[in-house]
């Protein structure tokens, strides 16, 4: 589904995809996005802290230029890095990525972990080495995405078969077994992270990962 392409149409669209409390600072961001040929796409669902938010799948604006993007506040840029990690070209999202999967703020969890299910290996890589939390049992970012998943039960199940899809179609010649993907080894960060939030095993939907697979990034 392609949503409307007439801008005072697009910004409620894509104001939708944060908590409303950030109504204000999505606006500035926006003001500072050049329109874009094409309107937002695919929108997606999640629940956000008992809040639901529309995500799209992709954008297709020009990203700002740097000396717009310094006059946003700190919460701003990482609004923007947000917008911009659903846009149509993989290099733009990778760049994007690697400015906001460090970030605190639950409201970025979706963004990342939309980004674990789909198809550029690099992307995979960056969200690995963003995460170094969710290694260590207890950390604020195993709680934070521990939670996410367990309010989007649904949602991380469609992730988990996008992975599975992407490394049958794309790199089963490189990793040959699922077990070794590095998607797979995001999905059991992932799945350690929620299992530990809810106290008991978290539901599978991929082949079981290989008892001598590669272990997380900085996992000892």
């Amino acid at each position: 589904m392609q949503l409307p392409r007439d801008p005072s149409n697009v910004a409620p669209v894509l104001a939708a995809a944060f908590p409303a409390r950030l109504a204000d600072d999505v606006q500035g961001v926006l003001a500072v996005m050049p329109d874009a040929g094409f309107g937002p796409i695919q929108p997606f669902e999640v629940e956000m802290q008992g809040e639901t938010v529309t995500i799209p799948s992709r954008i297709y604006n020009e990203e700002p230029g740097a000396d717009l993007e310094r006059r946003l506040t700190g919460t701003q840029q990482v609004i923007l890095h947000c917008l911009y990690s659903r846009h149509s070209d993989g290099l733009v999202r990778q760049r994007h990525l690697e400015q906001l999967v460090a970030s605190s703020e639950p409201w970025v969890v979706p963004f990342v972990v939309q980004l674990a299910g789909e198809y550029v290996l690099e992307i995979l890589e960056a969200i690995s080495r963003g995460l170094p939390g969710l290694a260590r049992p207890g950390s604020p970012q195993r709680r934070l995405y521990g939670q996410f998943i367990a309010e989007n039960p649904a949602f991380f199940a469609r992730t988990e078969r996008r992975v599975v899809s992407y490394w049958s179609c794309y790199y089963r010649w490189k990793y040959g077994t699922f077990g070794t993907y590095p998607g797979c080894i995001l999905l059991e960060a992932f799945r350690a992270a929620v299992a530990e939030q809810v106290g008991t095993p978290w539901p599978r939907h991929t082949p079981p990962p290989l008892t001598d697979a590669p272990r997380w990034a900085g996992q000892p």
